[in-house]
Parts: structure tokens; sequence; C-alpha cells
């Protein structure tokens, strides 16, 4: 009776917690995540849920070892993986976070998410040409995933390739036309193909979203000086 006792109040701890998490009660939520992971230690879930509230409150390292100890349990809990990939992202070690992210696509490779995370941490190391293969598989899954089309079009853009890029981006558009960092993005690549005009018509479309949109302010003040049009650019940044 005592064990069956203990197992439920184990489940009662890691239940509110949880509801506590919910809530974005971090800290309260932690403290019940560490009862019932002290009650428990083969607890596989209090222990990824103790990884997400460390997470939470910006605790990386604690957040990263509770993951450990999750897969030392299970090493094939992919929400597990994916939290250490989070983590190890959030403390800008992209190495570590893409084998985790990696193991977290393998062991679920029907999540969009999965494969678009690894896609980001392949272009933030700047493997390029590697990404396109991840956002392949985000797509794959919705072809009108706007982030993965979107990154997928900054990778192309970064390899040169701005016809690919451009296309991205216009199916980004279509998906949703209050898309800001599309048609930057879609400036950038006409303004690296010598047509500033038609890129200061993507970066006004920008700013008639957002008009505080800084990176489309900077790059609309450099598409102005390259139409030798100083007076306009100087104007501008005057603004800013």
């Amino acid at each position: 009776m005592g064990g069956v006792c203990t197992a439920e109040e184990t489940e009662y701890f890691d239940w509110k917690g949880s509801q506590l998490y919910a809530t974005k009660n971090y800290t309260d939520a932690l403290a019940y995540f560490d009862k019932a992971v002290a009650q428990d230690p083969t607890y596989i879930d209090a222990w990824i849920h103790k990884g997400d509230a460390e997470r939470a409150l910006k605790n990386y390292n604690g957040s990263i070892q509770s993951y450990g100890a999750a897969l030392q349990l299970d090493g094939d809990r992919a929400a597990a993986w994916s939290g250490a990939a989070e983590s190890y992202m959030a403390a800008k070690d992209y190495s570590n976070a893409s084998i985790a992210a990696a193991k977290a696509t393998e062991l679920d490779n029907k999540s969009k998410y999965y494969w678009y995370r690894e896609g980001n941490l392949l272009q933030l190391q700047g493997m390029y040409e590697e990404s396109l293969a991840k956002y392949d598989g985000a797509l794959s899954l919705d072809p009108k995933y706007k982030e993965a089309l979107y990154r997928m079009g900054v990778s192309q853009m970064t390899l040169g390739k701005y016809k690919d890029a451009k296309a991205l981006f216009d199916q980004a558009l279509e998906v949703d036309p209050n898309f800001k960092q599309a048609y930057l993005s879609r400036g950038l690549v006409l303004e690296a193909d010598g047509k500033h005009v038609e890129a200061q018509q993507e970066y006004d479309k920008a700013l008639e979203i957002d008009p505080a949109y800084s990176p489309a302010l900077i790059s609309q003040i450099h598409a102005l000086l390259a139409m030798k049009k100083p007076k306009e650019a100087f104007e501008m940044y005057a603004k800013i």
C-alpha cells in the first residue's frame, strides 16, 4: 500500500508542477518537479518537465542535466533530446544543439519543427548547403510552412542562388502577405542583382507593415545611396 501511495504522490507532484508550468509559474513548478524526482528518481516525465522549467528560468546547465537524467533512463525519448537541443541553442552551443536536435528528429521525423530547427542550427554554423535538406524535410510535411520557406531562402541567398531564394520568399509571402522579413530579404536579393529601385519598393512594403522595422530602414538607406540620392537617404537616417 505504501508503494502505491508513494507512486500516486509522485504523480501528483508532477501533475501539480505541470499545472503551474502552464500558468508560467516556473519557480513553483520546479519545486514540485524536484519533489517528484526526489521521491522517485526513475520518473522520466518529471525529469523532462524539470528540465523544461529550468530552461524557462534560463538555468540552461541545470536543464541539460535534467534532460540527461531522463535520457539515462530512456535514451529514446524525443522530448528529452528536443529539450536538450533548445537549452544548448539558448546557451549558443550550436554543435551540441545540432547533435541533440538530430537525435530528436530521428526519433520523431513527423515533427516539422524538428526538421526546421535542424536547418536553423546548420545555418547558424554556416553550413548553408547542408541546411537545405532539413528545410526540405520540414516542407515535405507542410509545404506552406512559411518560416521554413523563408529560412531556406536565406540559405539560398547566402549561397548566391538569388533566383531560387526569391522564389522561396515569394512562396512565403503567398502564405503570409504580412511577412515583413520576406519583403526585406526579397529586397536584398534584388539589390544584390543591382535592382535598387525594385529593392526599395520591397523595403517600402516591409515598412508599411512595421514602420519601425530597423533592418528595412537601414537597407532602404543603402538603396537610396546606391541610387545617388544622399539627401533622401540622410533624411531617412535622421528619423531612426
